[in-house]
């Protein structure tokens, strides 16, 4: 951040008083510009016995699979924002069945929440995000070609979970070394 988007004066990295980081804070209107972490929610999508994964149309992992997910918007519950997502992605009607997974990435700044959900209709197809949307049995996922390690362990936990008939609710922080420009969410 350079600017305040207030009032348009140039921003300093400092600890305001009373605070315990680094903020960026206008030189002239004194505005404490707060920087929180990105929530990403999406769904893992099923039907029967496969799940709906998206090729993605978009960087970052242009071409790779992952499950229909993005940034939460204002105004919208995190549930929402998962619907909201399988539909822009995957032009799927979802109907939830809980959070299922939670990953935190604080060396990225991002917080992933993923929905489970049964497919409404199998009437899908690939959103402006999207190049292709397909449906998935375990043995047929594309392992080695999935665009994130959330997205991965997701898939695991509900197929591990599925032999169970049983989907407790995970949560995980996952440490990354930081490389030097490159985020591994």
């Amino acid at each position: 951040m350079k600017f305040c988007s207030h009032c348009g004066q140039s921003v300093s990295l400092m600890i305001p008083e009373g605070d315990d980081r680094k903020r960026h804070v206008c030189d002239g209107c004194e505005t404490i510009h707060y920087q929180n972490p990105n929530i990403i929610t999406g769904c893992l999508p099923i039907h029967e016995d496969r799940v709906l994964l998206c090729r993605r149309a978009i960087e970052p992992r242009h071409g790779f699979w992952t499950l229909p997910a993005g940034f939460m918007e204002n105004g919208e519950t995190t549930e929402q924002g998962a619907l909201r997502e399988s539909w822009e992605e995957a032009e799927a009607s979802i109907e939830s069945q809980g959070l299922y997974t939670l990953f935190n990435l604080p060396q990225i700044n991002q917080v992933y929440m993923f929905y489970r959900g049964t497919l409404s209709d199998l009437k899908f197809a690939p959103g402006l995000e999207s190049l292709e949307v397909a449906l998935f049995a375990e043995e047929e996922i594309p392992w080695k070609e999935l665009a994130f390690p959330v997205v991965k362990k997701t898939l695991k936990h509900y197929f591990s979970d599925r032999t169970n008939d049983h989907f407790p609710f995970r949560s995980e922080d996952l440490i990354y070394p930081r490389l030097e420009g490159q985020n591994k969410p």
